[in-house]
């Protein structure tokens, strides 16, 4: 990953803490694959993917987070439930960041951008 890739990542898990989540853990690998962050709230333990591209990019970025990727995530997200037990309900986030220069821009919060099914 590239330091803009690292810095929005950064940028992300400080977004979710001011809005009330607690970090559990960062760049978490099986493998299956990784989830960039995983926080949680009150009702939900939140499987997050960073997805970062240009303001100027005609596709958003959570556009690529296709399928594939989705599956990866929830076989990783199974393991580490397998791991680490909770009664909290799992949600998939996806946080787009949009760049321009190497500088930040913006950040969009999707909750619950896909599910198990």
């Amino acid at each position: 990953m590239n330091s803009l890739g690292k810095l929005g990542e950064r940028y992300a898990a400080n977004y979710l803490i001011k809005h009330k989540y607690k970090l559990v853990e960062s760049n978490f690998q099986s493998r299956f694959g990784e989830i960039d962050i995983i926080v949680k709230n009150k009702s939900y333990l939140v499987f997050v993917e960073v997805k970062q591209r240009d303001v100027n990019s005609i596709a958003t970025p959570a556009e690529f987070v296709d399928k594939a990727k989705q599956n990866k995530i929830i076989a990783t997200a199974k393991l580490y439930l397998a791991n680490n037990p909770t009664d909290l309900q799992p949600r998939f986030d996806v946080i787009e960041i949009y760049s321009s220069n190497n500088k930040i821009k913006s950040l969009k919060h999707l909750e619950n951008a896909f599910t198990l099914v």
